[in-house]
């Protein structure tokens, strides 16, 4: 016979198992669906630096509570492109540089121009990712902490997403980090 205590404690481990397990389950089906080639993009222009503001607004409590101050330098950028899966680049992005980023740590964001493409690099003072998990760090399911997998959170598809979607945009990702010095997140979307 199970204490309430007891009951409440297994509730509760049950219900974040089923929210983890939804999550997974609706990011396989977008990442599915984003690599059978099946749609097109429906495309509209959209304020991409406000996009990031009001996304990075949105994760306010997540960085507030860690007493992270996110700093972001965007001029006004005019982008064509699907707003809603773009979206989910910046969540992705923002979300994990919170996550790994300890308490008082920094975060940048920024859009610059650089060739035919903007930039957007999300920079952050965190954990840091290894090289040999660099290689792999935008697989399905690859986790590069193991260890902090259930504490942490997440799937190991996030980066995934961000990779098809940047790709399906005609752009590209790529990081650079070092462990225990940070990353950096660098999205290259096309300018026209």
């Amino acid at each position: 016979m199970l204490t309430e205590e007891q009951r409440i404690h297994y509730a509760d481990i049950i219900k974040s198992e089923s929210e983890r397990l939804s999550r997974m389950s609706e990011n396989l089906l977008k990442l599915s669906t984003l690599e059978s080639n099946v749609r097109t993009l429906p495309v509209r222009e959209f304020r991409l630096d406000k996009q990031i503001k009001n996304i990075l607004l949105a994760l306010e409590p997540q960085w507030s509570s860690k007493n992270i101050l996110p700093e972001a330098e965007l001029s006004e950028i005019f982008y064509s492109g699907d707003e809603e899966l773009l979206s989910q680049v910046w969540i992705n992005l923002l979300s994990n540089a919170i996550k790994f980023t300890p308490e008082n740590g920094a975060i940048n964001i920024s859009i610059a121009q650089k060739d035919d493409f903007y930039r957007i690099d999300i920079s952050d003072t965190g954990i840091g990712i290894d090289p040999e998990s660099q290689i792999h760090i935008f697989e399905r399911f690859y986790k590069a902490d193991k260890s902090r997998d259930r504490a942490m959170g997440g799937n190991g598809l996030g980066l995934s997403l961000v990779k098809k979607i940047s790709e399906l945009h005609g752009g590209r990702v790529t990081v650079k980090s070092e462990p225990d010095k940070g990353s950096v997140f660098s999205v290259f979307l096309p300018m026209a």
